[in-house]
């Protein structure tokens, strides 16, 4: 039946080599159960509320994969995704969570409409490749740098906004759980130096661990205020926080809101999802060796829509935009070529759902180093773009788009001024045939969007 189902033989594998590359695919994403909830809890989201709706977003994008485009890819909560709706729409702009959860909806709803036509490919086409490695470099510097924050290597200074901490200033509280984060970031390192499977989500909970043994040593001390008990408590896991977060995304006063302040953050979410999907899935693609003679991937607009769904889906159940993970090729590197890859990685979501409290219960510290290696995982994409003087058109607008995600705490930041600045500059300069027509429409709706808002 998997055999007539996955086409395993048309794809030179077999039942066992895709389980096995599913288990390594989960391995090296499985990250993302700790990760998300501590990052949408910022946003005020239930952190087990935040990991359920986590883990069957997952299982529904990642079968929906499986059957409509039998691609061996996964879905999830999209790192960068998450940081934008907590750190920009949440915090930045003071928006609820619920009103974030919505516009991660509506774009679903749009991207199934786009998944069927060519229009999201014609955006993706129309964005010099200098800015979409930008956006990947910046979103990763944006990353690493909440990931500083989190482990309260961080910390605000009247003179110069940020500093370094003292380690010696609360040492048995924040001071040790600063270093235990430095410490967690080497191993990770080491780990996936010597390429370990599941090297990032081992350093968390050898991060986590070491953290215990401070407390039973007494060297970390909560103080029941900012700093708990690092011992989790092995108990079921409450479904019924998913009630916290389930359709929540409905409950919205559009009156405290607006309108167009609300479309600009559907578009913005729409922006981002689609250099995170596409990018995601060429990239995999090129690796396992998927992409036809003119560089395309057969399957992309089932690959597409099943990211849309999952999207929806993640929306109202309680989670961040679910989208591709570059981590597939993870499992693409063990010989996973179908379907069948992604419903083991599926399953193994969906059962990770009675292990809610123990993810829920590792600290920020101990995840901090993972958002800080996956930062670097984006950052390598800066290779990508060519910062000789021939191509200072292009390079100079990539590197305003980098610096402006984590100086100014938001993605869109620096997306608005990467497409203002290119359209902008190679305009003046008499570059205009470098220069999209879609391009001049995102530029104008940027500006719009700085005028009115």
């Amino acid at each position: 039946m998997l055999q007539k189902l996955f086409k395993l033989k048309e794809n030179n594998t077999n039942v066992r080599t895709e389980i096995v590359a599913g288990i390594t695919t989960f391995m090296t994403m499985a990250y993302i159960l700790a990760v998300n909830p501590s990052i949408l809890a910022d946003a005020g989201m239930d952190r087990t509320a935040v990991l359920i709706a986590t883990c069957l977003a997952s299982f529904i994008g990642t079968a929906c994969m499986a059957f409509m485009a039998n691609l061996p890819f996964a879905l999830s909560a999209g790192m960068g995704l998450n940081a934008y709706l907590a750190y920009t729409i949440v915090i930045g702009m003071h928006y609820p969570w619920q009103v974030a959860l919505l516009a991660v909806f509506i774009e679903g709803l749009i991207f199934i409409l786009l998944s069927l036509t060519k229009v999201r490919e014609a955006i993706f086409n129309s964005i010099p490749l200098s800015l979409k490695k930008a956006v990947s470099v910046g979103i990763g510097l944006f990353i690493a740098f909440i990931g500083l924050q989190n482990a309260g290597l961080t910390v605000n200074d009247e003179t110069t906004l940020v500093k370094m901490i003292s380690f010696t200033d609360g040492f048995r509280t924040a001071g040790i759980c600063a270093l235990l984060a430095m410490i967690g970031v080497f191993i990770t390192a080491v780990l996936y130096v010597k390429k370990v499977k599941g090297s990032i989500l081992i350093g968390i909970i050898g991060t986590w661990i070491l953290g215990i043994v401070c407390q039973l040593t007494r060297l970390y001390v909560p103080d029941g205020v900012n700093y708990f008990s690092l011992i989790p408590s092995f108990q079921m896991t409450d479904f019924s926080k998913l009630g916290e977060t389930f359709g929540q995304c409905f409950n919205v006063d559009f009156n405290a809101v607006g309108i167009f302040n609300f479309i600009v953050i559907i578009f913005s979410f729409l922006f981002v999802d689609i250099f995170d999907t596409l990018g995601t899935l060429i990239g995999v693609s090129t690796k396992a060796g998927m992409l036809d003679e003119q560089g395309k991937l057969p399957k992309i607009k089932p690959a597409l829509l099943a990211d849309a769904v999952a999207t929806s889906a993640g929306a109202v159940l309680g989670t961040s935009t679910t989208t591709t993970f570059v981590e597939s090729s993870a499992g693409v590197a063990e010989g996973g070529r179908t379907g069948l890859t992604a419903l083991t990685t599926a399953l193994l979501f969906l059962v990770s759902i009675f292990f809610a409290p123990i993810f829920t219960a590792i600290p920020s510290f101990a995840t901090a180093p993972a958002l800080i290696i996956v930062g670097f995982l984006m950052f390598s994409g800066i290779t990508g773009i060519k910062f000789d003087e021939n191509n200072y058109t292009s390079a100079i607008p990539a590197y305003l788009c980098i610096l402006a995600m984590p100086l100014f705490y938001s993605i869109s930041e620096g997306i608005s001024i990467g497409v203002i600045s290119y359209v902008l500059l190679n305009l003046i300069c008499g570059k205009r045939k470098e220069i999209n027509p879609v391009m001049y429409v995102l530029a104008v709706l940027f500006i719009l969007k700085y005028i009115f808002l």
